[in-house]
């Protein structure tokens, strides 16, 4: 009797151990858009919000110089060393590899010895400006996920801008300003990013910071993705949870971290004293060896793939939805409005698929035969039982019928989280959670958001849950 029960304790931990594998420190990878549950009705899909895994985006870009012959080579130059202006025995001659410097080279693999690297013309033209703008672009919606870093091969430059477009270059907004003097460059105080804060994370800022001249080991720029993150995760990034819930709940936010495009532009290189010397005007160029922009298609929290179409990025969609950022329902899947996908509640989200539209409910497809548990439902009225739709693609007799239908049963709108179906025409809800189907947490309402104590209450409500059934079904309790 006691081996039995050891048995069935060994089973429970094991299962248990399985279930706390998708609960995370780091909470919400969203990594899964369903799985399949067993219910005494049988197998559903239980669905939830997803994204795809963030990657290297420099693989996919297209670039783009203006003007087109800023490139050094054509007809060959002779450059000369930062440092030491008379040092001049650089060349640059597009028509030989070895000494060309073709603008693929600012993506190429680095850890070669020399570095491989983009080059424009020396600035022999001056006092003219200048001037060089590199657009990089991706026919893709992209959500940033960790630092946009430039290496430049020659001194970083004494003025740039880094914009983004939203809208595939048709518009452009800065995103940080660079300088070695912010105000005679651009009327703007200097400053970094520790000296923003949650309330003022989207201020367009000046710096200083990486501006410095030419030094051999100060090559770098960067437009700090991660340290704006850490005012709403922490310092190490932890508490992502909060996060994706001010992602989910701040539209200028999430829009701040998305772009379609990025544009550098260099206005002056890098001089490395107050006066320009013009009797070596050939030191002074532009030289990028590397760019590193990481990032996640965009797929509206609908996906977990995306791949690569014709020269084009394009979502794997899930949910029933369709389109290149799975922004649209599927043919006969407009029951309601298309909506994104949800963060919230943590660690799955919401997923908010699309359902069938009411014409096709009585003769669902034969592939489907498992009924999609619906994550959430809209009423648009308190007194109203039926789920709110899109009235533009059902007739009025389809939308009477619909009006009859249940809020919840056991076959195909099971309340979740716990909750218990009432009559067909409410769930009864645990304690720390609301909603129609008891998917969303109480938390959410209160002034503050959910905690990560909260959070961590709703989950071990959860195992509490799955231990309660598996110890009836072993014959084991709880005492």
């Amino acid at each position: 009797m006691y081996l039995s029960r050891f048995l069935s304790l060994h089973a429970l931990w094991v299962t248990v151990s399985s279930v706390m594998q998708h609960y995370p420190s780091v909470w919400g990878h969203y990594d899964v858009c369903k799985t399949q549950i067993y219910t005494e009705e049988g197998k559903i899909w239980d669905y939830m919000a997803c994204q795809p895994e963030a990657r290297d985006m420099i693989k996919y870009v297209k670039v783009t110089l203006d003007p087109p012959d800023i490139t050094c080579g054509d007809p060959p130059e002779t450059f000369c060393a930062m440092g030491n202006p008379y040092m001049c025995n650089n060349e640059c001659d597009a028509s030989t590899q070895e000494l060309a410097h073709p603008p693929e080279l600012m993506f190429d693999l680095e850890g070669r010895h020399p570095s491989t690297f983009w080059q424009s013309t020396t600035w022999k033209d001056y006092p003219k400006p200048l001037h060089v703008n590199i657009t990089l672009s991706w026919n893709k919606t992209i959500e940033l996920t960790d630092n946009i870093v430039i290496t430049f091969e020659s001194g970083r430059p004494d003025q740039m801008i880094l914009e983004k477009s939203l809208d595939y270059g048709r518009t452009w907004q800065p995103y940080q300003y660079y300088a070695t003097d912010c105000l005679d460059a651009f009327h703007m105080d200097p400053k970094s990013v520790r000296d923003l804060s949650q309330h003022t994370v989207l201020e367009i800022i000046c710096t200083e910071e990486y501006s410095t001249g030419y030094m051999t080991n100060s090559k770098i720029i960067h437009f700090e993705i991660k340290d704006r993150f850490a005012f709403f995760a922490g310092p190490r990034l932890h508490n992502m949870a909060s996060l994706y819930g001010q992602l989910d709940t701040t539209k200028k936010l999430r829009d701040f971290f998305t772009i379609t495009d990025l544009r550098i532009r260099l206005l002056r290189p890098a001089t490395g004293e107050i006066y320009v010397d013009e009797q070596h005007l050939a030191r002074y160029f532009y030289a990028i060896s590397d760019i590193r922009v990481y990032g996640r298609c965009k797929c509206n929290l609908h996906a977990t793939g995306c791949k690569e179409e014709n020269k084009r990025l394009l979502c794997e969609c899930e949910h029933n939805t369709t389109g290149p950022d799975c922004g649209k329902c599927k043919k006969n899947y407009q029951g309601r409005p298309w909506s994104p996908g949800s963060y919230l509640p943590i660690p799955k989200g919401t997923a908010n698929i699309c359902i069938p539209s009411i014409s096709s409910i009585g003769n669902p497809p034969k592939f489907d035969r498992i009924w999609p548990n619906i994550s959430s439902l809209e009423v648009s009225k308190p007194n109203q039982v039926a789920p709110k739709l899109a009235m533009s693609t059902v007739s009025s007799v389809q939308v009477a019928n619909h009006k009859r239908a249940n809020v919840c049963d056991n076959e195909l709108l099971h309340c979740q989280n716990g909750g218990t179906c009432i009559n067909n025409v409410r769930c009864q809800c645990p304690p720390a959670y609301t909603g129609i189907l008891c998917e969303k947490l109480k938390c959410e309402r209160d002034p503050g958001g959910c905690s990560h104590s909260s959070g961590q209450g709703a989950i071990a409500h959860r195992l509490l849950l799955l231990l309660t059934a598996l110890l009836g079904a072993t014959g084991l309790c709880i005492c």
